[in-house]
């Protein structure tokens, strides 16, 4: 399945089921893209890739009144969900379903760009830079977290590589293509913001500890990741087989109560201008 595929079927639809559960677990990055936009005070800011909207509303809670936050992502069910929470919260943030490569914003209206793990999905990604460097303001700023390789991640990979027996193929990760570790290779994500004319650009390091119930371990290996798109489909003598076969492999995660991991990823800034 292509990328519009996969997040408006059973991937969208596994994000929307574990929002809480993700919201909590990715909190300090979004933490980390919140405090950037409340430093720069922009007055319109552009989320990336925005899911079910967990960053984009906690950006407009911290906005100033007469600025604005909008998230944009292909996936129609995580939008949905995105609008229902700005909603329930009292919050003005709007949200568009559409592909950020090819949607037609408005020509330097944005004075800030973010994005927490929603870049890498790109069928072709200078493209889609270029398309939002002609969104962004002379001087706006991009600032997008994403992840760095399978190897430095362990935790992310673990589910699948115990599958592997079960759901042939499930480990599968093709290097730079459109996904999670799309953008592993710093010097390859550098030379895509050059080619799409951003400048300034700055890739560093970022580690953060995150945190979920050992609880909801089997939720999460069912729904989220290619074994639980694989799950969602499955016969219960497969879904049995590979529960039993992966969730052992998290047993170096497990604290007491809690599923303990540290998640490995690139910080990256970069301003439009000449």
């Amino acid at each position: 399945m292509n990328q519009s595929q996969i997040w408006n079927s059973t991937g969208g639809q596994g994000w929307v089921m574990s929002q809480s559960l993700l919201d909590h677990m990715y909190k300090p990055f979004e933490d980390v893209l919140v405090d950037a936009v409340s430093a720069a005070s922009p007055g319109h800011v552009l989320d990336v890739g925005c899911g079910t909207g967990a960053t984009t509303v906690a950006i407009a809670r911290r906005l100033d009144p007469d600025s604005t936050c909008v998230g944009i992502d292909i996936s129609q069910p995580m939008i949905a969900a995105a609008r229902a929470r700005a909603e329930e919260d009292g919050v003005t943030a709007s949200f568009v379903c559409a592909d950020a490569e090819t949607y037609e914003f408005d020509a330097a209206s944005i004075d800030m760009i973010v994005s927490r793990f929603g870049v890498m999905f790109f069928n072709d990604p200078i493209r889609a830079f270029a398309n939002l460097r002609g969104a962004a303001a002379d001087g706006a700023s991009l600032r997008c977290i994403v992840w760095r390789s399978p190897a430095e991640n362990p935790f992310m990979t673990a589910a699948e590589q115990a599958a592997e027996p079960f759901l042939p193929g499930v480990s599968t990760r093709v290097p730079n293509e459109p996904g999670q570790f799309g953008f592993a290779d710093r010097d390859r994500v550098r030379r895509i913001l050059t080619a799409s004319g951003w400048r300034g650009i700055d890739i560093e390091p970022i580690e953060a500890p995150c945190v979920f119930p050992a609880s909801a371990l089997e939720f999460y290996v069912g729904t989220l990741g290619p074994v639980g798109r694989s799950l969602q489909s499955a016969d219960d003598d497969t879904r049995a087989r590979v529960m039993q076969a992966t969730l052992p492999a998290f047993d170096p995660y497990r604290h007491g109560a809690e599923i303990r991991f540290t998640a490995a990823c690139w910080l990256v800034d970069a301003r439009a201008g000449a």
